[in-house]
């Protein structure tokens, strides 16, 4: 007869309060009350779950699920169910607003209970903005209201909200990864989204097209942007909202990780009268962040600054900002020409989409201007090929071009939390290999230690990693690169003239700071 496994499983005394509520972020609500486990504590790199049913395989399988997902060693312990309420609680902090709000949606609408139902005549009333969700005090605008403080307060980057066959998802993406933050009633969705484009000022009876708007909210002192955007999708409408933190958006220029080698080129463009800068990397790389750190530190106060954008998510004190409106034909090529009779000393285009802007934007280059804008290649060698592909000519590319940033943004190492790796004499090897083509003046300043590390989670770092940080890569043009250029180029060959003065990779890059405990070891494959 096989022995019962809870005899097996030795069990925790909560004493009804559960010591790191930190841990909760591994494991989301709907799974913990559903297969009845949770965390309860992190100690020596060992996450500890509490379980109610030690012979449940469900359960079993859940938590192996998550330690698998997070790549964490485990262990199990049998709680009593008074605990284990107490566990769910602590789950309660948002949700339980939510609950209220729910609660009292369903009394406004002559429901008893959470609402059960949302009819087409209620919604009908929402469309014609008559309902309690147009008021700041209604339940929809409650739980909105919730869910936007939680994400900010989260540093969250990104709020989105799915509808599903049954369940709404609410998920906030952080330090670039999705995280689910809730579950709502998939009843209640179309009051949901009625209440954000109330806020957002776009068509509340407008369900077949994607919408965009944006809104304004003071959180915690601050004013704080979301610029909205709605899609339609079998179950209904999805809704994103990106948040936009000025005071965390824009940072200063030298705060961005840039070694002093770079910071002097960007510095000396920056001062440069007149020529084209461009940052490149792929979405959600930061180029955004980094143009308008470039253009914070520019002088507006005797320059005339313009930009063109799509969209604005910053407002830049001294700048003229206009978002660009494909639907009227107000494009980036459209709009810089109308710049260019603004009498503009600096310009920044958002993006290069096409050969025409890129035509336009060089063209403003050469006649006198200092135009910044993004590209959409893997590194700063590719940026040259990439112009002269959409049919610029070489001879014009050389005298604009000064200056190309690639980037990417990878994980800040938790301070208090780092795994060791010792470097072997093999990887020491392979790091020396990694930066032979750089000129001996460079390669001496390159100090490899004897430890790097990895992201460690802990109790107060659940994933061992808090934000992120660029890893960069510098490309100057000078006089050589620029007769380079007139020939016609290859990637190799620019890269090899890069080399040669002293251009640092974007994986050497993630190497130093890897030297430096900045970011984790591990990452820099990934590059």
């Amino acid at each position: 007869m096989a022995k019962d496994s809870s005899s097996l499983i030795p069990k925790r005394d909560l004493g009804g309060k559960l010591g790191n509520p930190e841990v909760l972020k591994y494991v989301p609500e709907e799974s913990a009350t559903y297969y009845k486990f949770a965390p309860i504590d992190f100690k020596d790199g060992v996450l500890e779950f509490g379980v109610t049913d030690p012979d449940s395989i469900e359960t079993r399988d859940a938590i192996s699920f998550i330690a698998n997902k997070y790549n964490l060693p485990y262990k199990i312990f049998q709680v009593s169910d008074p605990d284990f309420r107490t566990i769910l609680e602590a789950y309660k902090q948002m949700s339980g607003e939510v609950h209220e709000a729910l609660q009292e949606f369903a009394t406004t609408q002559g429901r008893p209970g959470v609402a059960d139902n949302v009819t087409s005549e209620l919604m009908e009333d929402i469309a014609a903005k008559k309902t309690e969700v147009t008021k700041e005090d209604a339940p929809m605008a409650k739980i909105v209201s919730v869910i936007i403080q939680n994400a900010v307060e989260g540093n969250a980057s990104d709020i989105h909200i799915e509808p599903g066959l049954d369940k709404v998802k609410v998920r906030f993406r952080m330090d670039g990864v999705l995280h689910t933050s809730l579950m709502l009633p998939m009843n209640i969705a179309d009051a949901i989204v009625a209440r954000i484009k109330i806020l957002t000022n776009i068509k509340l009876d407008e369900k077949r097209i994607p919408q965009d708007g944006r809104f304004s909210a003071k959180i915690g002192g601050r004013q704080i942007d979301f610029r909205v955007s709605t899609f339609p999708t079998y179950f209904g409408e999805k809704v994103v909202m990106r948040i936009l933190d000025f005071e965390k958006g824009v940072k200063k220029i030298d705060a961005l990780g840039f070694s002093n080698e770079q910071m002097k080129a960007i510095k000396d463009a920056l001062n440069a009268p007149y020529g084209l800068v461009l940052i490149t990397g792929p979405t959600g790389s930061g180029k955004t962040t980094t143009l308008y750190s470039m253009l914070n530190e520019v002088d507006r106060e005797e320059n005339n600054v313009v930009s063109l954008e799509d969209p604005i998510e910053y407002n830049i004190h001294g700048v003229a900002q206009s978002q660009v409106r494909p639907e009227i034909d107000y494009t980036f090529a459209s709009g810089l020409r109308s710049i260019l009779r603004q009498d503009p000393d600096i310009i920044m285009v958002g993006e290069i989409r096409d050969a025409e802007t890129a035509r336009l934007a060089i063209q403003a280059a050469l006649t006198g201007h200092l135009v910044f804008s993004t590209l959409h290649t893997n590194n700063s060698i590719a940026a040259i090929p990439r112009l002269i592909d959409m049919g610029i000519e070489p001879y014009l590319i050389a005298p604009t071009l000064i200056l190309v940033v690639a980037q990417r943004l990878i994980g800040n190492l938790c301070s208090e939390s780092k795994g060791e790796i010792p470097v072997t004499e093999e990887m020491k090897a392979e790091l020396e290999k990694q930066f032979a083509t750089l000129p001996e003046n460079y390669r001496k300043g390159i100090k490899i230690p004897d430890m790097v590390y990895n992201a460690k989670p802990s109790a107060t770092c659940a994933t061992g990693t808090r934000g992120r940080t660029p890893v960069l890569e510098v490309m100057t043009v000078d006089r050589e690169m620029q007769n380079l250029i007139f020939k016609n180029p290859s990637e190799e060959e620019v890269r090899n003239l890069a080399r040669s003065k002293g251009m640092i990779t974007m994986k050497e890059d993630a190497i130093l700071k890897a030297f430096r405990g900045e970011v984790g070891f591990e990452e820099v494959d990934k590059l």
